[in-house]
Parts: structure tokens; C-alpha cells; sequence
């Protein structure tokens, strides 16, 4: 069982590592082909957030928001291979924060080839993201089970 599940944390995490190499390979000097697709859809998102609730986002370098994504994709990655619930919680960030800016669905008609998209990649990363809730979940419960069959210690002096 502790293989198979190693195997399943590689193949799960390689999407993230994958992608964090990737995008620091393609940083250079201008951020790359990833800031230059955040930047409209970060834009965007802020002016829906202040329509809808009225609240301006303070305003933060797009570039330095990228890096932390980028750290929070690679290190979280790293560390849930290795089985830490430090990186599981560090993959929830990165999604909870990335999902909902970059694969911006309800900005799109709904009969338009880029809706279909976006909202199949939301989809995607909503999985990832349950599939860590039940990570976590598991996690918590198994450790809660070894503590309950390991016999107590007496108190002999």
C-alpha cells in the first residue's frame, strides 16, 4: 500500500512540478508567456470583484504574484510527493487563489469555444483541489487510528 500510494502522490504532484518548471523556464526578464495571460484575466477579475462587492484590490505587482503562485505550485508539489500535509495545504492555496483568476469561465459567452474551455480547466483544478481535501481527510484519520490502537503506557514506578 505505502508504494502504491507514493506512486500516486508522483503522478499527481508531476502536474504541479511540471507546470512550476515550466514557467521558470519561460520567466526570463518579462514573466513570460504566464504573466502575459494573467495580466488581462487579474485585471479582469478585480473589476469583477469590485462590481460585484464593492471592494478595489489593493494593488500588488503582477510579476510578484506570479513568483508566488510559481512557489506555491513547485515547493507544494515537492512536498506532497514526499507525503507532507504541508505541501497538500500549499497545492489548496495555489488552486483556491489561481483557479478562479486564470480560468475565468463566466467571463465568456456560454455558446463560445473558450467558455467550453475554461470551464472544462475549472473543472479540472476543482477536482485537484477535492482530491487534496480527501488527501488531507485520509491523512487525519489514519493517524487518528494508530493513535487509538497503540495500547496505553502504564504507570509503573
Amino acid at each position: 500500500m505505502g508504494f502504491i500510494s507514493f506512486i500516486g502522490r508522483v503522478t499527481f504532484s508531476a502536474i504541479f512540478i511540471l507546470a512550476a518548471w515550466q514557467k521558470i523556464q519561460d520567466f526570463g526578464d518579462d514573466g513570460g508567456s504566464a504573466l502575459k495571460t494573467l495580466e488581462p484575466k487579474l485585471d479582469l477579475f478585480k473589476n469583477h470583484v469590485f462590481e460585484t462587492l464593492h471592494f478595489k484590490v489593493p494593488p500588488v505587482e503582477t510579476k510578484h504574484l506570479l513568483m508566488g503562485a510559481i512557489a506555491l505550485e513547485g515547493f507544494g508539489g515537492l512536498l506532497f510527493t514526499v507525503g507532507s500535509s504541508v505541501g497538500a495545504y500549499l497545492l489548496l492555496i495555489f488552486l483556491a487563489a489561481v483557479t478562479p483568476i486564470v480560468h475565468d469561465f463566466y467571463n465568456y459567452d456560454l455558446s463560445s469555444p473558450e467558455y467550453v474551455h475554461q470551464f472544462n480547466q475549472f473543472l479540472k483544478n476543482l477536482a485537484l483541489f477535492g482530491a487534496l481535501l480527501f488527501f488531507l481527510g485520509m491523512r487525519n484519520s489514519t493517524y487518528r487510528q494508530i493513535r487509538r490502537k497503540q495500547p496505553a503506557k502504564s504507570k509503573v514506578q
